[in-house]
């Protein structure tokens, strides 16, 4: 009995090659894509730094941290405009003597008065600044200046009040010194409830310094 012919099989040693081959690429495909993923990752490095250094932002420095030049000193702004007191000098607190709708009609006094901060400034700073046209007469003293203030008109005045110790000429001309150095008021600009005002401030003056020699023999 005849037998049909068969063909022959592969080599037993062709499917482990196949297998070997698979295994074979595969391990090198992780070596691959390791050295892909590292160079992404090393371009995108190579691309962010300077971009980083480029646009970080310096650090701000404080008005503390500036280094004054040599030879100068750092100026710091005063904390008020208003003149400081003189030792020869020296300024009661400002009494708002009386207020009204006129100098005829004067209808509140003392705490019944609004405050008029400019005029009550400005009369103090006066004052300080006018010490120079104070009554000469060798001994301490107090004057009492007194302002009127006419909102209707928009004028001023200054005169000596009868609480000061001085009066008569000198003190007359010291108060129109204090007159003339007063700022000028925006009338428009300022607030009030009345028309007419009269505030005081009493000055004390120091006596004279003793002269290191006396005058006559």
């Amino acid at each position: 009995m005849k037998f049909p012919h068969r063909l022959p099989s592969a080599p037993p040693s062709e499917p482990a090659l196949r297998r070997l081959g698979v295994r074979s690429s595969a391990q090198l495909d992780k070596p691959i894509r390791a050295q892909v993923i590292f160079g992404i990752a090393l371009g995108l490095v190579v691309i962010a730094l300077p971009l980083y250094f480029f646009r970080r932002p310096e650090p701000v420095q404080g008005p503390e941290s500036e280094v004054a030049p040599l030879g100068f000193a750092p100026v710091v702004p005063s904390s008020s405009s208003e003149k400081k007191e003189d030792g020869r000098v020296r300024l009661g607190e400002v009494e708002r003597v009386r207020c009204g709708a006129s100098p005829n009609a004067v209808g509140g006094s003392g705490r019944l008065c609004d405050p008029l901060p400019f005029f009550e400034k400005a009369l103090a700073n006066s004052i300080l600044s006018s010490i120079d046209c104070a009554p000469r007469t060798g001994e301490a003293g107090t004057l009492n200046y007194v302002l009127k203030i006419d909102f209707a008109q928009k004028q001023t005045h200054v005169f000596p009040g009868a609480s000061g110790k001085w009066r008569g000429p000198q003190a007359r001309h010291a108060t129109k010194c204090v007159k003339q150095g007063l700022a000028a008021p925006e009338w428009d600009k300022i607030e009030h409830q009345f028309r007419y005002y009269e505030i005081a401030i009493l000055a004390t003056y120091a006596p004279p310094a003793p002269t290191d020699a006396p005058l006559f023999e």
